[in-house]
Parts: structure tokens; C-alpha cells; sequence
């Protein structure tokens, strides 16, 4: 079982460390995005600190003010910096344009930013081909383990896991995906301190973080919206049904998911579709990137699993889809994920996708053991895509992979990070 309780002078080595110090080699700025309280500063801090490069942080009131004041004077004394959450001083990023237009100089500046900057309004005009992004999200569990990236990714699409072969159970999986990744929460001994925490944090940011970028109305809704969010978690996406429930138009509901998703609370997992198949549901499926702040927003202890076991369900599809995001995030291999849904409601919960369209089906399954009946949706999905179809898995709490089919796997969920 990992220590969930990490101290303050505790360092884990991040994965996107790697991708980041290499793109400050021939790029001329690097963005470090994710979520508040993800590590992006400290990520930041430490590459400054070794490379010897001046440290701003936008969260302080006075570097703030001058950066919004008077951006271009703000660039003009950084010939080489990290500037933290440049969300705050959005006419900054112009700034940086025509410096690093002037001089092309290779990792000029290491951006963090806790909003999606290059995906929404905020950037008010476009760095393209002068930025490379990197997301960090909170802990990965390999990053918890002090481990190796994950091959898990790789080896889905080439086929290749063991037709049976004794894993070993995953005993802490419960505790695992209540804790969730978010390295202040992990931070904190008690179980309760952390959902504690965790809840906080998902009200300062509705209350303080998301008016920042754009206007929402009054400060609770965007609260309540979080907490209806919630309860939707793994479900498809009812617009009209969210927007009666808060009192708004499912078009005010759509901006403010946007926010949400900017800000790398939530996401949207649109759904798989061919143009030749006129059966499928073209419905999203909302996600949460932590299962801890979704376990704390919906109030889901350890005690309240044991005693009713499908409470897991959603926290622990959760759970899957942020793995999974944290290690697409890091491949060169550019990974989609959408779920799989068709009138006759067979479904696969994803559906990851690489170029040239092989397609791999991932199943959660919140149990011991995985039944014939789980690789119903994956097997529909394999007859439906022919050739592109990799492998179908069906994650489970077991303790074996086992081959149950041509391209068709029963495995514990800790494969995710232990492949």
C-alpha cells in the first residue's frame, strides 16, 4: 500500500518532467497545464532552480499588477524565466509573442497555467508554433509508487498481455481511488482531512477561480453546478436535465461545463461514431480527472463502499479514465478517448484511439471477477470496427489477467500501472 501520507519536504518525481526539460530544448516556450494544486509549481520551480532561471509567480498581488499593467515592460526584464499561473495576466501571452518572435531563441520561458490556455478565450491571440504544452494532472499512481511510466498504453494496442498470469490483488484499490492524486490532499493523514480538503478546494475554485476567467452569474450556481456534476459522474450527459435542476438554459449549462472543463475539473468523453452506423448514441458521458475530489463532492467514504459496493462503480470508472488521461498525456502517440454506446444500450465505458484508427475497448467492472456477460459490449464494438479492433479488456478488482477470446482480456485495474 502506498504512503498516503506525504509531508511537505516530500519531492515525487513527476513523469512530465522528462517532456517538459526536452521541449525547453528546441521550443522556444513550454506550458506546463493542469488543475490548481496539481504540482505544476513545483514542477516549474524545480527546472528554474537548476537551470538557473528567474522565478515570477502571478499569484503574487505586485508582480501581478505589473504584469497587467504594463506586460510588455513585465517581458523586457525576462530574457529567460518561469512564470507561474500566466492564467492571471492573459495579455502577457502577446507579450511573449513578439519577444520570442524578436529573439527565436530556443526555452525562452516555462509557462504554468491552471486553465486550459490554448483550447478557450482566455488566450487572447495564438502562440502556434512557438509552444509546446504539457499537461501535468494530479499523482499519477506510478508517481505515487515512485515508478516508471506505465506501458499499459502500448501494450493494449499491440495486443500484448500474457493469456494467464497470477497479478496479485490490488487490496488498497478502495482506499487508492478515494485518496485520488492531488498532492495536497495526499498531504494530509486523515482520511477526513483530505475529503476535508478536497472540498474546499472545489468551492474556491467555483467561488474565486472560474469568475476569474469569465462571468458566471452569482458564485453559488457554479457551486451547485459541481455538485449536480457530480452525481451525473459516468453518466450520459443531459443538458435540459442539469438546467432545470439550477434554473438555467442548457445553453448557459453547456458555457459553464466549458469553464469547468478548462479549468481540468471535468470532462466531457464524446462518444465513439461511424459515419456508416446510424445506431449508435451520439450522447456524451461526463467524467470527473480526479476520483477523489468526485468520492469527497459526493461524500463516499471507505465505510460506505464496504457497506454497499456499487458505490464504486462511478468512483472507480473515474478512477480508469484518469489513469488513462495521465498516461495519454504523456505518450507520443496521440490517444482519443470516447465510450461506446448503441440504441440497443450495449456499451463499452471507453474507447481509446490511435492513428491509423486501431481501436482498443476498455470495460470497468467494480468486482472480483469478470463475468461473459461484461464482454458484450466489447465484443458489439469488435464486430462493429473489424480490423482496427486491438483488444478488448475488462478491468476488474481480480487478481489474474486471463485471455478469454481472440483480443478479449479479463485484468486487475492495477495493470493500469504496473504494465
Amino acid at each position: 500500500m502506498p504512503n498516503w501520507t506525504l509531508s511537505s519536504e516530500t519531492f515525487l518525481a513527476r513523469h512530465a518532467e522528462a517532456p517538459v526539460r526536452l521541449a525547453l530544448t528546441d521550443t522556444r516556450i513550454v506550458a506546463i497545464v493542469g488543475p490548481r494544486q496539481s504540482g505544476k509549481t513545483t514542477l516549474a520551480r524545480r527546472i528554474a532552480d537548476g537551470e538557473g532561471r528567474a522565478f515570477v509567480s502571478l499569484d503574487d498581488a505586485q508582480s501581478r499588477r505589473f504584469a497587467q499593467d504594463d506586460p510588455a515592460g513585465f517581458v523586457r526584464g525576462l530574457r529567460s524565466a518561469a512564470i507561474d499561473e500566466i492564467q492571471r495576466a492573459p495579455n502577457l501571452i502577446l507579450a511573449l509573442k513578439k519577444e520570442v518572435d524578436e529573439r527565436p531563441d530556443p526555452g525562452r520561458y516555462l509557462i504554468t497555467g491552471s486553465v486550459d490556455l490554448f483550447k478557450g478565450a482566455i488566450s487572447p491571440d495564438s502562440l502556434a508554433g512557438r509552444v509546446e504544452t504539457v499537461e501535468l494532472l494530479p499523482f499519477s499512481q506510478a508517481e505515487i509508487a515512485g515508478a516508471a511510466p506505465p506501458r499499459f498504453l502500448d501494450r493494449a494496442f499491440a495486443g500484448e498481455f500474457p493469456a494467464i498470469e497470477e497479478t496479485g490483488s490490488t487490496a488498497d484499490l478502495i482506499e487508492r481511488v478515494i485518496a485520488g492524486g492531488y498532492p495536497a490532499a495526499l498531504g494530509r493523514p486523515a482520511a477526513a482531512r483530505r475529503r476535508s480538503w478536497l472540498r474546499a478546494y472545489a468551492r474556491a475554485l467555483a467561488e474565486h477561480d472560474v469568475p476569474d476567467i469569465a462571468p458566471v452569474g452569482k458564485r453559488d450556481e457554479m457551486v451547485r453546478l459541481i455538485d449536480h456534476v457530480a452525481v451525473s459522474a459516468g453518466q450520459l450527459l443531459n443538458m435540459s436535465g442539469l438546467g432545470a435542476r439550477l434554473g438555467v438554459n442548457g445553453k448557459t449549462v453547456d458555457r459553464w461545463l466549458v469553464l469547468l472543463e478548462h479549468m481540468f475539473l471535468i470532462r466531457r468523453v464524446r462518444a465513439w461514431h461511424s459515419s456508416q452506423l446510424k445506431r449508435l448514441v451520439r450522447t456524451p458521458k461526463l467524467q470527473f480527472l480526479d476520483s477523489g475530489l468526485l468520492a469527497a463532492l459526493l461524500r463516499t467514504e471507505a465505510a460506505d463502499i464496504a457497506r454497499d459496493r456499487q458505490k464504486l462503480g462511478p468512483l472507480l470508472e473515474s478512477f480508469v479514465h484518469g489513469e488513462i488521461a495521465k498516461a495519454a498525456a504523456l505518450s507520443d502517440e496521440m490517444t482519443t478517448v470516447t465510450h461506446y454506446r448503441d440504441k440497443d444500450g450495449v456499451e463499452v465505458d471507453l474507447v481509446l484511439e490511435r492513428s491509423p484508427g486501431a481501436i482498443v475497448g476498455i470495460e470497468v467492472k467494480a468486482r472480483a471477477t469478470a463475468h461473459p456477460r461484461d464482454f458484450r459490449g466489447l465484443r458489439r464494438l469488435k464486430e462493429t470496427v473489424g480490423d482496427r479492433f486491438a483488444c478488448g479488456i475488462v478491468l476488474h478488482d481480480g487478481e489474474r489477467i486471463q485471455r478469454t477470446g481472440p483480443g478479449l482480456f479479463a485484468m486487475p485495474v492495477r495493470m493500469l500501472w504496473e504494465a
